[in-house]
């Protein structure tokens, strides 16, 4: 159903929401695009360039607990509000570490923003908690189509502020990234979202465990981890492998507008997908579309394989992570969300800065073609899960879809 069918206060903050999420998420553009070229000119020892951005990485993941405790005693928007300011502080002191050639106090940077990585990962299920079922993939795909904005936002703010500071490159970046931060903030101070305790007296809350051990949950998050863990090891990979090939690094470059553009256009029509064939084949389709990016990787060298496989691991995380966050709304009660969502988004994150710090070295240890072959198995795990769990619903004493 479409979300004009909706009051015009949840259109309103549904609309915030996509401008949170546009400012928000361009923090992210902004450490991976130039976090390692600032962690090699900081540190002598290039094995380490990367470790900011993977420190990044490990602050998404590891902040999802927190943010959730946050959220459940202070509200949402008090930790998305407090997630902001440590931003607008993470940048500061980038920038600080910049000018003064600390390359440990830019690791603490970037790890401290992954903080608020963290809440607006948390966005998209805001938006799905603001309305009925029938809407939740369409207001998740709103969210997300945030993201294509940020991957615009981003990047530009790099190109524009890089030089800025004569002495010191890129440190104009990071404090582009603050004025970003601060510019959320009358965005999230102007939501109405509803108070914390309005879920708890709807029902009383299962224990976490009870929750992740049943078919719904395990399927969903199975689906949404794998989408986007596998989605981030061959990305990172691909940039290191086209140059290992001859390509130029402006091919490279070319191929990751490419699969971002992928990642975030179709979420103009995912979420009417989602709704009309259902969010278990959408998440489906994804998965598909990830084994086809695999294939068509393995079935040469040129600059069009590499291109069309990273189109299709675009178009593939899009369909799998939506549906699968989709389906994920399904497994819990409305005094469960902030829990199940924090265990949620703790595998998904979690695993994926494990895949993008092992993806550089499983390259060099096993090169491109042994990489995507490694997916194959793993997609094919959860696909088998997706087209069971209604086998597997029916057989469990309690079904939650």
């Amino acid at each position: 159903m479409s979300l004009a069918a909706l009051d015009r206060s949840t259109q309103r903050n549904l609309g915030k929401l996509f401008s949170a999420q546009a400012l928000g998420g361009s923090s992210a553009p902004i450490i991976l695009s130039i976090g390692g070229l600032v962690g090699q000119t900081l540190t002598p020892d290039p094995a380490l360039a990367t470790l900011p951005v993977s420190l990044y990485g490990i602050g998404v993941a590891v902040s999802m607990i927190p943010v959730s405790l946050l959220m459940k005693n202070a509200g949402r928007k008090i930790a998305y509000l407090t997630g902001t300011l440590l931003c607008v502080l993470a940048a500061l002191l980038a920038t600080t570490a910049i000018v003064n050639a600390s390359f440990w106090l830019f690791c603490a940077a970037l790890g401290l923003a992954g903080f608020y990585g963290a809440c607006v990962q948390n966005y998209r299920f805001a938006a799905s908690d603001l309305v009925p079922a029938s809407h939740k993939p369409n207001a998740i795909s709103l969210i997300m189509l945030g993201g294509l904005a940020a991957a615009v936002i981003g990047p530009q703010t790099v190109y524009w502020t890089q030089n800025t500071w004569a002495s010191a490159p890129f440190a104009g970046s990071f404090i582009g990234q603050a004025i970003l931060a601060l510019l959320a903030i009358p965005i999230l101070l102007s939501l109405k979202l509803p108070p914390s305790h309005e879920a708890d007296i709807n029902g009383d809350a299962r224990p976490l465990w009870q929750i992740a051990k049943s078919p719904g949950f395990i399927t969903a998050a199975l689906a949404g981890t794998v989408s986007y863990a596998l989605m981030s090891f061959i990305m990172t990979a691909a940039p290191i492998a086209m140059v290992h090939q001859g390509h130029s690094a402006g091919d490279a470059t070319l191929g990751i507008q490419w699969h971002i553009l992928a990642m975030f256009g179709p979420s103009f029509f995912t979420g009417k997908l989602i709704a009309r064939f259902g969010a278990r084949w959408i998440t489906a389709l994804g998965l598909m579309l990830l084994f086809t990016s695999a294939v068509t990787a393995m079935s040469g060298m040129e600059v069009i394989h590499f291109w069309g496989s990273l189109i299709l691991l675009g178009l593939g995380w899009n369909f799998g992570f939506i549906g699968a966050t989709t389906l994920l709304t399904h497994t819990y009660q409305p005094s469960e969300k902030s829990k199940v969502q924090a265990l949620n988004d703790l595998l998904v994150f979690g695993t994926v800065a494990a895949a993008s710090l092992g993806a550089g070295r499983q390259f060099n240890l096993y090169g491109w073609y042994e990489l995507n072959l490694i997916t194959f198995p793993v997609i094919a795990v959860t696909l088998l899960l997706l087209v069971a769990l209604p086998w597997w619903q029916k057989n469990s004493q309690k079904p939650l879809l």
